[in-house]
């Protein structure tokens, strides 16, 4: 009994001894909402829903951005990453809790002849040893080092599901825009066509008035000058919108010929306006923002760990197992050989390795709350560009109208002096060339107003929620 209270006597002083305390996690400062504050954006909207690109009411880019998502490569890296932090959630908490193993063996041994045991003594010189037996071990979890490494896992796995979803949305935005896009050249495209046809009739006409000497020569180079710039522009759109296929078919994971038939359709024109409380909500709604979040937990729960190792593990054996050198007597009572044992490991001296990785773990802390910070900082910036750039292109849109509206009074007025017969049809043609670049640089604004708009749904989120996420599904996808 003394022998035994000196030893458990002995086990409290090393573990006391040993078990300095770790030294308290410093709290980094991490922003609680996005800074938003001071900037006069409209409110009153709503929160992108999933399939936000819905909202154009355009099913041609609807079987785009489905096509994207279910067959781009993309999206195969970010897919990856979740399924291996998945699969580190099962790996962690695997190693928590009880273990059970079995073994079996059989060997067949000679016994030297100038042995400890020599055979003459024995009777026999070979031998049969025969092992059967069932372990069984725990390791207690008493400073929760094993729960912080399963949840600094399951964390992990968060921020890569929320990865995934950013990906996503990067994919579907490029579509997006990529087909708007395309649609923006068809429509400048038609424009400039009937550009080159009024340039094209008006510089028939100066060469004709030219070659009779009604007028010098200057008139008709203007107007061939002219025509080739129209037909310079008419390339580039053309080169655009081509280029803008092969993005598409790129993003879609298909080739150029196995994309849906695309047909030039008006540009779609949505208010745009900010959701309220977008600079609480913005942290939840952001998949980016999301995942930063989620590894600062995990940085967090590694911090745990690392604190954990400065107390000792103390875990218990047991071994139900039967020994015999004859294998007919192996399962007998009498070749029982069990055995139960308590194991507490604890580190004296480490050589300063525990602090380190514990300085290590503060400072995983402090980079994952400093890119926690600037991901928020990012989300808000990216929200007030998109609203400004909106409202801009809004702005330019109303002054554009006027424009527009003033050069097709011009265009009328000159039709009607041509069909008086006061005016030959050169003044016409220009007023209707005037008013063409107009209504191209009407579409070029109600382009960027679009782009502003997809963009502010990028911002949004795009239907991302993580408000509400407090485990991971472990199911397959």
């Amino acid at each position: 009994m003394s022998l035994r209270i000196a030893l458990a006597a002995a086990i409290a002083t090393v573990v006391t001894a040993g078990c300095a305390a770790a030294p308290p996690a410093a709290a980094p400062a991490s922003l609680h909402e996005a800074p938003l504050a001071g900037t006069a954006l409209p409110t009153g909207g709503a929160w992108p829903v999933a399939d936000w690109w819905q909202r154009y009411q355009d099913p041609t880019l609807d079987t785009l951005v489905a096509t994207a998502l279910a067959d781009s490569p993309t999206l195969a890296a970010a897919h990856a990453r979740f399924d291996s932090a998945r699969e580190s959630v099962r790996l962690a908490a695997a190693a928590v809790g009880a273990h059970v193993d079995a073994s079996a063996q059989l060997a067949r041994q000679r016994l030297s002849d100038n042995g400890l045991f020599p055979p003459k003594f024995l009777g026999f010189n070979w031998y049969n040893l025969a092992d059967l037996g069932l372990s069984a071990s725990y390791t207690f979890d008493w400073w929760g080092k094993q729960r912080a490494s399963v949840e600094a896992a399951s964390s992990e796995a968060h921020a890569a599901a929320a990865d995934r979803t950013a990906a996503a949305l990067v994919l579907s935005g490029a579509v997006v825009d990529t087909y708007f896009g395309w649609q923006a050249d068809q429509a400048r495209i038609a424009l400039v066509q009937d550009r080159i046809t009024a340039l094209a009739r008006y510089g028939a006409i100066a060469d004709a008035r030219a070659h009779a000497a009604l007028d010098d020569g200057d008139e008709h180079d203007r107007a061939v000058a002219d025509l080739a710039a129209a037909r310079g522009q008419l390339a580039a759109l053309q080169g655009s919108a081509q280029l803008r296929l092969v993005a598409l078919a790129a993003l879609t994971g298909h080739a150029v010929a196995e994309l849906p038939a695309l047909a030039p359709r008006p540009l779609p024109a949505l208010p745009a306006a900010l959701p309220d409380r977008v600079g609480l909500d913005l942290l939840a709604r952001r998949p980016d923002v999301a995942a930063s979040r989620w590894r600062v937990e995990a940085a967090q729960r590694r911090r745990h760990v690392a604190a954990a190792q400065y107390y000792p593990d103390i875990s218990i054996h047991a071994l139900a197992g039967l020994q015999s050198i004859d294998l007919g007597h192996l399962l007998r009572a009498g070749s029982a050989d069990p055995q139960v044992g308590l194991a507490i490991h604890l580190p004296l001296f480490d050589n300063g390795s525990r602090a380190a990785q514990l300085h290590l773990a503060d400072d995983e802390v402090s980079a994952a709350v400093a890119a926690y910070n600037d991901a928020v900082i990012g989300a808000a910036r990216d929200v007030a560009s998109s609203v400004i750039a909106g409202q801009q292109a809004e702005s330019e849109r109303v002054q554009q109208l006027a424009v527009v509206e003033a050069a097709a009074s011009l265009e009328q007025s000159a039709a009607a002096r041509a069909r008086e017969g006061l005016t030959d049809l050169r003044p016409q043609l220009r007023a209707q060339d005037a008013l063409l670049m107009q209504r191209d640089a009407l579409v070029q604004i109600d382009a960027a107003r679009l782009s502003a708009d997809i963009a502010l749904q990028r911002a949004l989120g795009g239907g991302f929620d993580d408000s509400n996420s407090h485990y991971l599904s472990m199911d397959k996808r």
